[in-house]
């Protein structure tokens, strides 16, 4: 299926909003130490999303410890103003949504300039038919699985096929974007989406609740 994709181990990006941050740095040592491909960091402004997580300051306080790359998806009004503050704070991906971004091109290239991989995040309302013009540009499209804002929300059965829509666009232009999937994420879901064509899971929850995190992780990486 999708070009052999199901049978390819996929990235594991932890999502720390779900993590002890009375013991952050224990975390991310945990995290430096296990399977896990990149940190998932999400902020939160609570206007775009209902909610507040943290901002700048986190980001550069575990990108002191991290040894792994900061994935950082931006839930906020206005993305372009902070670019080259989060690129300066140590983020390596930066994702801003489809939803708040009328000069998504501009943003996306504002990005790349600033040294980082660009993202661009779909809510889960928002079809994949609509990154067509910017898709060649992108390096990664996160699929929201859940509402955005909250952790430990329910996984959306519609996502599975949203992510298979998106890998034949992705596949058919012979493009090497990634697809990473956010929400719901677990054993069950991860399987279901990898063999769709998702390329990074992301897991927070699930994760950080598990009597073994680093094993956790083991096994969303042995999903393929």
């Amino acid at each position: 299926m999708n070009g052999g994709r199901d049978t390819r181990r996929p990235l594991v990006a932890p999502s720390l909003l779900a993590a002890d941050f009375l013991r952050l740095g224990q975390e991310v040592e945990m995290l430096n130490e296990s399977a896990a491909d990149w940190l998932h960091l999400d902020i939160m402004d609570g206007l775009f999303v209902p909610n507040l997580s943290y901002g700048l300051p986190i980001v550069e306080q575990v990108k002191r410890v991290a040894r792994k790359p900061l994935d950082v998806h931006l839930m906020i009004v206005h993305p372009e103003r902070y670019v080259e503050a989060f690129s300066a704070a140590g983020a390596d991906v930066l994702t801003v949504h489809y939803e708040v971004s009328p000069h998504l091109h501009r943003v996306v290239q504002q990005i790349k300039q600033a040294g980082m991989k660009a993202g661009v995040a779909l809510n889960p309302h928002t079809p994949v038919a609509l990154l067509e013009e910017v898709l060649p540009e992108l390096d990664m499209v996160l699929v929201m699985s859940v509402n955005p804002g909250f952790g430990g929300q329910s996984f959306i059965e519609g996502s599975v096929e949203k992510v298979a829509r998106l890998r034949d666009r992705i596949d058919r232009r012979g493009g090497q974007t990634l697809i990473e999937v956010d929400g719901g994420v677990n054993f069950e879901t991860g399987r279901r989406l990898v063999a769709a064509g998702a390329d990074v899971l992301v897991a927070g929850s699930f994760i950080f609740q598990s009597p073994d995190p680093a094993r956790c992780i083991a096994g969303l990486k042995e999903i393929g």
